[in-house]
């Protein structure tokens, strides 16, 4: 298969560097007209290296150059439209590296070489045009390359790359010339048979070629016509309309081949394999058993159709992949409170202390001298129940009565007289820290393009309601929620053998009880895309985050005096921070048999 349909298909490229990389130069910049064709030529002298790729909006096509210089005059591109090349630009990009930007109509699949001390990128075009060059015409050079005739894509399969022709060149002048007497004379000139068609008696031609690839002459005669030309074997030229020359393939035999797929599934090869065959003649079939295809075709055309699954049904590396996912919760809690109980011995509450029925205490002599001297209660009152005293004058009060501390680490109680009252005060405090540190590594292994997945976990039941045609019809079905720890990576080795992976990191649990509607989940993950080297670790996500609670009660206006005001009331300081770090490193593993071929 051509490396342009791997690019269509692809839709990212990155290609790896064609040659050593050394000290070099670039030239010269060229654009030059093929059969089909567009060519972009770029000189360069000495040794150095090539990468490729596509940009959006705008479409782009980017090569850089590397180790190389600029040493090509500084010319600016004139603007005409060559083959869907609207602008060309070039520069010293990086100290070694020269880059040239093509700006295209649209992003289509093209053909990158290296070779002849030249970088040749071939894009198809059905239109023509005059070339183009930094440097002056007379210095223009093309590659040596032996032409064939190709037609268009919808007439016969893709022909192999092209390059610019190097036949003997023509000059000459037809006015309203036969088609039969224009292509008597390219027969004569090539030295091949040119047949035409039965219907092309009454097309005349008009033109002038001057100084003309005799091959590059005859092609845009036949454009002009609305004509195509395959070559047939032994050197037979055949000329005809693009619509008789696509009849031809309906009267031509079908040939069935058994193509066994060794890397790749089958039944997704088909689609591909599907849009160049025949059409309406070429049908292709899965054999799920044997991870076969069964191709039926025409038989000029089956040989393409076998030779392009053996481009797609290639060894692919695989890919190790290790994971860190680091989880830290870490909670701090800060609490203080005071309460106070004041009380007369004949009025107060029993909310905070609990004090002795004066009117039925009895009194005791503890110390012998027949005096008494202390009060020995017979009952106490209970919680709810309160003394009012209702023979005068009298206070008593609580504060913060209701207010606790679960669990405190310090319960202090004071208690004085002042004057004819007793004052009681209870102290709650509580500081407590609680860090929860969850790592996970998890380790898998996948080919290339395929998706790795990871759950360590459980599986939460879920009530779901679901409602039928009736509200009677109305059942309550099961579902089962993952939680854990999931990851999901799918990586891409490009032609550099770097790794393009995309990454998706989960970590959720069951953060509270089941109710009538179901369950509350925690989740924290991230989704990303990212391009590493081999054995790179690359940090996916990293995010923190802090919840600050401050709660404050107690008795109005007191509790907010500056220093003093926490005497007065409960106070909680409640602060969650939450840390997510998921590392990602891949490894590329080459099978065993390419190894030992590399050495």
């Amino acid at each position: 298969m051509k490396r342009s349909l791997m690019l269509a298909l692809a839709g990212l490229v990155l290609v790896a560097p064609r040659a050593l990389a050394g000290p070099g130069e670039v030239t010269a910049v060229s654009v030059l007209p093929g059969p089909g064709r567009a060519h972009v030529v770029i000189d360069v002298r000495g040794s150095v290296s090539v990468q490729d790729f596509t940009l959006q909006n705008p479409a782009r096509l980017v090569i850089d150059v590397l180790g190389a210089k600029l040493s090509a005059p500084g010319v600016v591109y004139d603007g005409q439209n060559r083959g869907g090349i609207v602008n060309i630009r070039y520069a010293q990009f990086r100290p070694d590296v020269v880059r040239i930007v093509l700006e295209l109509e649209s992003l289509r699949g093209y053909e990158l070489e290296y070779a002849d001390d030249a970088i040749r990128v071939t894009l198809g075009t059905d239109r023509s045009f005059t070339a183009w060059s930094s440097t002056a015409p007379a210095q223009l050079q093309a590659p040596d390359e032996d032409r064939t005739f190709a037609p268009p894509p919808a007439v016969l399969p893709p022909a192999t790359p092209i390059q610019v022709s190097q036949q003997p060149p023509v000059t000459a002048s037809y006015d309203s010339a036969t088609i039969g007497e224009v292509m008597a004379g390219f027969a004569e000139l090539s030295g091949k048979s040119i047949v035409l068609g039965k219907d092309l008696g009454d097309l005349y031609v008009t033109a002038e070629i001057n100084n003309q690839p005799w091959d590059v002459a005859f092609q845009a005669i036949l454009e002009s016509q609305g004509l195509s030309a395959i070559e047939e074997p032994p050197g037979i030229i055949r000329v005809d309309s693009r619509a008789a020359l696509a009849a031809r393939d309906s009267l031509e035999a079908l040939e069935t081949r058994i193509v066994r797929i060794n890397y790749a599934r089958a039944a997704a090869l088909v689609p591909v394999l599907q849009s160049i065959v025949t059409p309406e003649r070429g049908k292709v079939v899965v054999d799920t058993g044997t991870n076969s295809l069964i191709i039926t075709d025409i038989e000029s055309r089956i040989d393409d159709d076998v030779a392009f699954i053996g481009e797609l049904d290639i060894q692919t590396p695989q890919v190790s992949i290790q994971g860190k996912l680091i989880f830290v919760n870490r909670t701090d809690i800060e609490e203080l409170g005071v309460k106070y109980d004041l009380g007369s011995p004949t009025q107060f509450f029993n909310q905070l202390v609990q004090r002795s029925d004066p009117r039925t205490a009895q009194p005791i002599d503890t110390d012998g001298d027949g005096v008494p001297d202390q009060i020995a209660p017979t009952s106490f009152f209970s919680e709810d129940v309160n003394i009012i005293d209702l023979g005068g004058n009298s206070l008593s009060a609580v504060t913060n009565a209701e207010a606790t501390i679960i669990q405190p680490a310090l319960q202090l109680i004071f208690s004085t007289a002042i004057g004819n009252f007793s004052l009681t005060s209870f102290v709650d405090a509580l500081q407590r820290v609680e860090l929860a540190d969850l790592q996970a590594e998890p380790l898998t292994s996948t080919a290339d393009n395929t998706e790795a997945y990871i759950l360590v976990g459980e599986r939460t039941p879920v009530r779901v309601l679901e409602a039928g045609a009736q509200q009677a019809e109305a059942r309550i079905a099961v579902e089962y929620v993952q939680t854990g720890i999931l990851l999901r990576v799918t990586p891409h080795v490009t032609n550099n053998r770097q790794v393009l992976m995309s990454v998706r990191a989960e970590n959720s649990s069951l953060a509270a009880a089941p109710s009538d509607v179901g369950f509350t989940f925690q989740t924290q993950e991230a989704e990303s895309q990212v391009l590493v080297d081999d054995g790179q670790t690359a940090v996916i996500a990293g995010l923190t985050v802090t919840e600050v609670t401050v709660s404050k009660s107690g008795i109005p206006f007191l509790v907010d005096l500056p220093i003093i005001g926490s005497l007065f009331g409960f106070s909680q300081r409640r602060e969650q921070r939450r840390d997510l770090l998921i590392l990602v490193t891949p490894h590329i593993i080459d099978s065993p048999t390419a190894s030992a071929e590399t050495q």
